[in-house]
């Protein structure tokens, strides 16, 4: 197999490429010229530069290889510019499968997310066939999200070989940014975790989500799309599993949700548009929250194989890596 992996200097990404070279696999990863290459050290692989906004490099990035593996994204909760996360999340997805096409590649797993699914106010677990719609994206990341994952859809049920992937909240090592995710680990290592509010994710360890990108190559169906997720947890268990692993106290105030929503605000205000930088909460991160985001990985368990496995390892691996890293 030789297989062209774009987002493989970031947090899943790399994990992905590394189960792929783990299994014999070429590698061939799609990078910037400023992309940060630390989480490819040691990693045997080609790598060649080119833009996700940019179809014809591309194009060319992408030339003898027979299998895609579509992970790169921009994943933020806050952006000064929205269009420039449309055209890498929606326009750039286009461009890979278009690319995918021409060069007559076998097969594509497109990595999309969890947060593409409809999620229900009583915090019942969420499947892939959930009722959901473009209205009820909360956020530029979760819209362009969605309509990537449409395009990726549409084009493994018009003829193309197109597997979707739904991970749920990935953790582990390797998050250099860090994403969202992270910050959550960081900012309790940091003790900026004074109170919480009530909500709920579900957390999958990295290492096993990129083994189920390789689950879908192997096993899905084009045209569908699984999840892939771990444990459901709410943010206070999460908190409370972060204390036992690193003997820090967890929060034991509760922040109603109103008390949430006007720190988002002040927050973006002050943070996102005054002083120009991401704020730590914004309003949409706020939204997010009033919906635990619980889901069920039932039909990945019985068409792909997966098997869900406990994330308390995972977190202590991300908790270990952030403090040899120097994040916390």
């Amino acid at each position: 197999m030789r297989a062209f992996v774009t987002g493989a200097t970031g947090f899943l990404g790399s994990h992905v490429a590394r189960v792929l070279a783990d299994q014999g696999a070429e590698l061939r990863l799609l990078v910037r010229p400023t992309s940060n290459l630390k989480n490819l050290e040691g990693l045997k692989a080609e790598t060649t530069i080119g833009d996700l906004r940019d179809p014809a490099s591309i194009e060319k990035a992408m030339a003898g290889c027979d299998t895609v593996f579509h992970v790169a994204a921009d994943y933020r909760l806050w952006v000064r510019d929205p269009d420039e996360m449309y055209r890498s999340n929606v326009e750039g997805t286009r461009a890979i499968l278009e690319a995918a096409r021409k060069n007559a590649v076998r097969r594509v797993v497109y990595t999309s997310s969890v947060a593409t699914i409809g999620f229900a106010a009583d915090g019942s677990p969420a499947n892939e066939d959930s009722p959901v719609a473009l209205a009820g994206m909360i956020g530029h990341y979760k819209r362009s999200k969605f309509m990537a994952e449409q395009i990726a859809r549409e084009a493994g049920r018009s003829g193309m070989q197109v597997v979707t992937v739904n991970p749920t909240t990935p953790v582990g090592e390797q998050d250099v940014k860090p994403t969202p995710t992270g910050r959550i680990v960081v900012d309790f290592l940091k003790r900026k975790f004074p109170a919480y509010v009530e909500t709920g994710l579900n957390l999958v360890d990295v290492k096993e989500c990129a083994r189920g990108h390789v689950m879908a190559l192997e096993k899905g169906r084009s045209g569908e799309r699984y999840i892939l997720g771990g444990e459901n947890l709410t943010l206070k268990q999460i908190l409370d599993t972060l204390g036992r692993i690193t003997g820090l106290p967890s929060p034991k105030i509760k922040l109603p949700y109103v008390f949430a929503l006007a720190a988002g605000v002040v927050d973006e205000t002050i943070t996102g548009r005054l002083l120009r930088r991401e704020p730590r909460a914004t309003v949409d991160m706020v939204r997010l929250g009033r919906k635990k985001m619980f889901a069920s990985s039932g039909k990945a368990e019985r068409e792909l194989g997966w098997k869900m496995v406990p994330v308390e390892d995972a977190l202590r691996r991300a908790v270990e890596w952030f403090r040899k890293n120097g994040y916390g």
